[in-house]
């Protein structure tokens, strides 16, 4: 082989270089669009918090419980609501009941149920701010006063 032709020669791996890099590229290009389409990158903030509450029963009188956040994150009321009261069948928002747009350590909201109480269980649901996602944070059975 002659020296000459050796540098003059056009044919080289580069054209297969191209098309790896080309296919890369789209192939990247998709997934990140794709990504975005399906609305994955939101999923992956709309974990729950972590949280403990404590509740606190008045079975004499006004039939109010007290449920206090006693641990972990701090949560948007908007976002919080307690399930269980009159039969179960009433879901009550926390943002009425705290003086604060959050509810973190020692926040503390009274709810009222106007049947007793008699074994009922009372859950703390947080939904993500989509709608999409919701958890219980926690749950109580109030006593049974038969």
């Amino acid at each position: 082989m002659k020296l000459k032709q050796l540098f003059t020669d056009d044919s080289a791996v580069s054209p297969v270089i191209g098309v790896i890099l080309m296919v890369a590229i789209t192939v990247i290009l998709a997934a990140v669009i794709g990504t975005f389409v399906l609305n994955l990158g939101q999923e992956v903030q709309q974990t729950a918090p972590q949280a403990s509450f404590n509740f606190d029963y008045e079975t004499q009188g006004d039939n109010n419980v007290t449920i206090t956040h006693q641990t972990g994150d701090s949560i948007d009321t908007a976002l919080l609501n307690t399930t269980g009261l009159n039969g179960g069948a009433k879901s009550v928002a926390w943002s009425a009941r705290t003086g604060s747009s959050t509810v973190s350590a020692g926040t503390s909201a009274e709810f009222n149920n106007t049947v007793d109480w008699d074994g009922e269980t009372i859950r703390v649901v947080w939904t993500s701010q989509n709608g999409e996602n919701s958890a219980t944070l926690s749950q109580s059975t109030a006593p049974d006063e038969s």
